[in-house]
């Protein structure tokens, strides 16, 4: 009996040991499954490096890479489309590490938790952006350093992803050049600039919050605002003005005033609440961070940061999101660069407050009359647009960079945008040019359907 016992008990030890192994396989391969699958050395879906399976499209079926015979990855037939959607696409041998390619590998490849890889050929995978948005915005870049970045403020989906300097992945010219420092950065997603003036908005946001009279007070403006022993230079001698012209004629003196008056805390609050120091998820790519260095209480530093320049930084996407928030009553939809479709265009997408439903409308208003008065309707013509320049200091002696971030509001053109030029100068003739040209590209090709 004692023997029958001692069996029983090894018996039921070697079950449980069993069951324990299994599940732990089981969850190891629930976790890691997909990078066992997917190694870079399992030659059913790698050659070379390269990803044999899966079809990559626009969001209206354009092919934008494939699988060829040989391993070889074949590319659109367009160099321009080509060059434009690189960087959203990726090279072959992953250099471009935020690229489609890498990020969407198990999609492309067909992975299945309970089929794996094999034998299956892989999937057809809809990028959001749409490829003939993204040659206008690579044109209007002209060859100089810079990003474009348009998306759906409603779907968050990105229409337009472009980085400039880039390439054809088909004829790969010499890269050590200066002429393409940097090509193998994302810079809509992987760089962080001086915002420069667009960084009033965020100064305002927490002004309309924090400052109940801010709408009734008269700002004073001589040119400029001393503090301490630092002078704060402003664009221009506007005397007394409204906080809706102070934005309108990016008067530094104002907004200076309103950076001492709200504090370096609160400040480096709405920056982080709005999303623009910390990374922005698109899909399971993360964003460069920004920055927001507070600066001490009174100091010109201080009034320096609250005008955007100083030490702050700012990614392209985080800005897009910001945008995104305002024209759409304060909620921040989730960045995808994914189509959506099917139950999933049918859902509500996930999304964020970041601000009030009131303050996203203040904020709009002084948009659309931020237009009206200083960029002139007539240079974006048939665009309900609401927009702010930055022009970036970078010292150096290098020309600021230039900003222009904003929204239109056409129903079927539900987008905002953010464009930055490398060195470009002012915010209005170099960004503003890119954006106008991207955003008419974008109406003629959804407006009105």
């Amino acid at each position: 009996m004692k023997r029958v016992s001692r069996r029983t008990t090894a018996l039921f030890a070697l079950v449980w040991a069993i069951v324990l192994c299994l599940l732990i396989f089981f969850t190891q391969l629930a976790v890691k499954g997909e990078r066992w699958a997917l190694f870079s050395a399992n030659g059913n879906i790698y050659a070379g490096g390269a990803l044999l399976a899966g079809t990559l499209l626009d969001r209206s079926g354009e092919i934008l890479n494939e699988p060829g015979e040989g391993g070889a990855r074949l590319y659109n037939d367009s160099r321009e489309i080509r060059t434009a959607t690189l960087h959203a696409v990726g090279d072959a041998q992953g250099n471009i590490g935020t690229g489609a390619l890498k990020v969407y590998a198990p999609k492309l490849a067909g992975y299945s938790l309970i089929s794996g890889v094999y034998p299956r050929k892989g999937e057809n995978v809809y990028l959001s952006i749409d490829a003939q948005l993204c040659r206008a915005a690579y044109k209007a870049l002209s060859g100089r350093k810079g990003a474009v970045v348009v998306a759906n403020y409603r779907t968050g989906e990105i229409y337009c992803m472009v980085s400039s300097p880039s390439f054809d992945p088909l004829n790969v010219p010499d890269l050590e050049s200066e002429k393409y420092e940097g090509a193998y950065i994302n810079r809509a997603i992987s760089s962080a600039y001086t915002p420069g003036s667009v960084f009033k908005l965020v100064t305002l946001a927490a002004a309309i919050e924090n400052i109940p009279d801010l709408f009734e007070r008269t700002f004073t403006c001589d040119g400029g605002v001393t503090i301490g022993s630092d002078y704060v230079k402003c664009t221009g001698r506007h005397g007394a003005i409204s906080i809706e012209d102070a934005l309108a004629v990016s008067c530094n003196s104002a907004f200076a005033e309103l950076s001492l008056e709200l504090g370096a805390e609160t400040l480096e609050r709405y920056a982080k609440q709005l999303g623009l120091t910390e990374s922005v998820s698109i899909d399971s790519i993360k964003t460069a961070s920004g920055q927001f260095e507070k600066a001490g209480e009174g100091s010109a530093d201080l009034a320096w940061s609250g005008i955007g320049q100083y030490r702050d930084t700012v990614c392209p996407a985080a800005m897009l999101r910001f945008m995104m928030a305002i024209a759409n009553g304060g909620k921040a939809a989730d960045l995808t660069l994914l189509r959506r479709s099917g139950i999933k265009a049918l859902l509500p997408p996930p999304d964020k407050r970041i601000l009030s439903a009131e303050t996203a409308e203040k904020m709009s208003v002084l948009l659309s009359y931020n237009v009206y008065k200083s960029y002139g309707e007539a240079n974006f013509p048939g665009l309900e647009l609401y927009a702010k320049t930055g022009t970036a200091e970078v010292g150096g002696g290098k020309q600021p960079h230039a900003w222009f971030a904003g929204y239109i509001t056409n129903e079927d053109c539900p987008f905002a945008f953010a464009v930055v030029v490398e060195n470009g100068g002012s915010g209005r003739s170099a960004a503003g040019a890119v954006a106008n040209a991207v955003l008419q590209e974008a109406v003629r090709r959804y407006g009105n359907k």
